[in-house]
């Protein structure tokens, strides 16, 4: 189950074996292009539910399911562990390593994208004018945008169809979209923070290669409150298997030639 970057990592390095089949599930036409050009042998597109992972399970006789989805894809993931344990395949969850996070006056966490909507907006009242700069995903706008006014909230987004045109309808002024893609540096994350002008910063937890730390560290800099949604617990996950290092994964899996006793 991909749709991240570890994941591509993940499938570029399985796909260098002959007797490997790898089948990708992404939820979005930009997954499923990264997912191909890491050598996935399949890939389909859509979120699927339990039903639909177990019948893909049984119907391309899958040994083993790989969850290498998004930390904050909580419901994916547990849709994969219930559909394993229905199908008796072995699961494996690769957790994309978390962070500290900073110690500092600026840096504010909360336990939910309500939390961080409600936040900032507090802060942004108590401000005579400025924006809210998003970048927590084009999918949790939904909550900022029933605290501020969308015209005040600048919002970096991957550059796809849907994204943009998400943020168009629920009011977003075209000239406070940043459609781009990747991991950004320190200096690029204030370049566009001092831009625009932002009194604040909302994003989440999504590790290093989620480009997490870079954007504390210009907040920080800039004296600008981030506030950072922490990652959703998972209890189903505590009896899993569970990998951090994306090499130790897949020699695990090569290692035992999928016969699945993996260590």
């Amino acid at each position: 189950m991909a749709g991240t970057s570890d994941a591509v990592s993940i499938i570029s390095k399985l796909s260098e074996h002959e007797d490997i089949e790898v089948i990708a599930t992404t939820t979005t036409r930009y997954g499923r292009d990264l997912a191909l050009s890491a050598g996935a042998d399949e890939i389909l597109v859509g979120r699927l539910g339990v039903k639909e992972i177990s019948d893909l399970l049984q119907v391309n006789k899958i040994n083993l399911l790989v969850d290498a989805t998004h930390p904050f894809a909580s419901e994916a993931s547990l849709n994969a562990i219930k559909s394993t344990i229905k199908s008796g395949i072995k699961y494996i969850r690769f957790e994309r390593p978390s962070i500290k996070i900073p110690d500092h006056d600026q840096v504010f966490q909360v336990s939910s994208f309500q939390g961080a909507a409600d936040l900032s907006g507090k802060i942004i009242n108590n401000k005579n004018n400025g924006r809210i700069m998003h970048l927590a995903g084009v999918s949790t706008l939904q909550y900022i945008i029933k605290v501020i006014d969308p015209r005040l909230i600048v919002v970096r987004v991957l550059p796809m169809v849907y994204s943009i045109k998400k943020c168009h309808e629920i009011g977003i002024p075209g000239e406070n979209i940043v459609a781009t893609q990747g991991t950004f540096s320190k200096e690029f994350n204030k370049a566009l923070m001092k831009e625009y002008g932002v009194v604040a910063v909302v994003t989440k937890e999504s590790g290093e290669a989620g480009g997490t730390i870079s954007k504390v560290a210009a907040a920080i800099e800039l004296e600008i409150p981030i506030i950072i949604v922490k990652r959703p617990t998972i209890p189903e996950l505590e009896n899993q298997m569970i990998f951090t290092d994306i090499d130790i994964l897949v020699e695990n899996i090569i290692k035992q030639k999928l016969n699945l006793k993996i260590d």
